[in-house]
């Protein structure tokens, strides 16, 4: 099967050609981990889950696929939450990183390959500054090292900007000891009680790195001069990816950092863009734990399904009728993947593959998903297909069986019975039996949702 991925610094879709057949290689900006991470958070690492699973069945074998999503846990945000809360940088950053392995994993997301840390890999990134500036492509002043910009002609070509837009956007300081004003730090001197390290270009003052460096060393270190795919939310394009690029082309003399540039779509909630001072700002560890959003705590396979519903290249709003959809969507689903016990010797809809082929293709997905659904529904008894439908979403990520309880098929059928009843005393406006029906089974854990297409239910115990 042909592979497409769209490349941002093309502006293209194109055919995924590995550099190494034996050995393919994507990193993932990860988490810089000071706070629980937002839904906005969860997206790139759902998204680039299903690049992850979907590289491994392309290229079956053991290590052929290495994935790599790193740890910023030096950076300011980090610095001034510690400071804030009285604690250790160090027991933030492990309770912290801890939340977010628990949030992604309740997501469905696998592990990567190496989650590299940044304060592990402090020597690489000393190399690297210590190249560019031997090779003048970086600079000393004021005990800082700074990328010059100038240096290399075809700065900006992934984010394609104007000169004056770069400079208003590029978030750095405007400091006098610049060459120009879109130079970058690489290196900075740390203040009293911030993390230091010796500093690398003769320089005596302790530091710590910058930004942009962490991530140019820790792909060096784990996928190489170059490698195959990058990806990350499209803020990230500038300038954070533009700087990794410039970094690592001019420290290797190479044409590319990696042959595929990928960005997921910003995500906005319920219509307005998320941000604390409006209200509006989820995170995952909310969702999963808490009633703040919708008035209910929602499952991981749910969150999961309803950020697979919109392109990942294309905006997203986060809604409390697109989170219901979704676990209506896989609460029907569950009625037939939890009389599964094994999906061994089932294959993957053929078509779920494809459509992930054509540069992951999730809403065409969730079409091939229903249309499975429906088959196996029609095909009542046919286990095959079932277990073919259960492996398909399991492939996906998406395990929907606890999200109603284990019911046997005669506490099922007594439910569908008793809201039969239901249905017909509402009929005949007898509203005295049917609430005492609706509180007989919700004295049995069964919550019932009336709407225009009729009633549907679930086992919330």
């Amino acid at each position: 099967m042909e592979l497409k991925l769209y490349d941002t610094l093309t502006r293209e879709k194109r055919v995924f050609t590995p550099i190494d057949p034996a050995r393919v290689r994507m990193y993932v900006c990860g988490p810089t981990v000071y706070d629980f991470a937002h839904i906005g958070n969860a997206r790139p690492v759902i998204v680039f889950d299903v690049l992850f699973r979907l590289l491994r069945h392309l290229y079956p074998g053991e290590g052929r696929v290495t994935y790599v999503r790193n740890v910023t846990d030096v950076d300011d945000k980090i610095n001034a939450r510690a400071a804030e809360r009285g604690i250790s940088i160090q027991e933030l950053t492990k309770a912290t990183y801890d939340n977010f392995k628990s949030d992604v994993e309740a997501l469905g997301c696998l592990p990567p390959t190496i989650e590299p840390r940044a304060t592990e890999h402090i020597e690489p990134m000393k190399v690297l500054i210590e190249r560019l500036v031997k090779s003048g492509h970086a600079y000393v002043a004021e005990d800082n090292v700074l990328f010059n910009v100038p240096s290399m002609p075809d700065y900006g070509k992934l984010s394609r900007r104007p000169l004056d837009e770069m400079i208003a956007g590029a978030r750095v300081e405007v400091a006098p000891y610049k060459k120009d004003p879109t130079d970058f730090v690489l290196w900075k001197p740390s203040k009293p009680d911030e993390p230091s390290w010796p500093s690398p270009a003769g320089i005596k003052t302790p530091g710590r790195p910058g930004w942009h460096i962490e991530c140019s060393a820790m792909a060096w270190k784990h996928l190489g001069e170059t490698f195959d795919i990058h990806g990350g939310g499209i803020d990230l394009v500038f300038p954070h990816h533009e700087n990794e690029i410039a970094q690592s082309r001019c420290v290797f003399h190479t044409p590319v950092m990696a042959n595929y540039w990928m960005h997921n779509g910003f995500l906005q909630v319920e219509g307005e863009k998320m941000a604390k001072s409006a209200g509006n700002f989820v995170t995952i560890h909310e969702l999963l734990r808490t009633e703040k959003f919708g008035g209910r705590k929602w499952h991981g396979a749910v969150l999961r399904y309803a950020m697979l519903s919109t392109h990942y290249s294309q905006p997203i709003d986060w809604t409390v009728e697109r989170l219901a959809w979704a676990h209506k969507q896989l609460f029907d689903f569950s009625r037939i993947t939890q009389k599964i016990d094994s999906t061994h010797g089932a294959d993957i809809d053929s078509r779920v593959i494809s459509a992930l082929g054509d540069d992951l293709n999730t809403p065409q997905v969730i079409a091939e998903l229903n249309r499975q659904f429906s088959d196996a529904m029609h095909s009542v008894g046919d286990q095959k297909k079932a277990a073919a439908f259960k492996a398909t979403l399991s492939f996906l990520g998406i395990s929907a069986d606890d999200l109603i309880a284990k019911i046997s098929e005669r506490e099922r059928n007594l439910i569908e019975v008793k809201i039969a009843h239901r249905n017909a005393a509402r009929k005949a406006k007898d509203f005295k039996e049917s609430d005492r029906i609706r509180d007989e089974l919700a004295a049995m854990g069964v919550v019932l949702k009336d709407s225009k297409d009729g009633t549907t239910w679930e086992v919330a115990r």
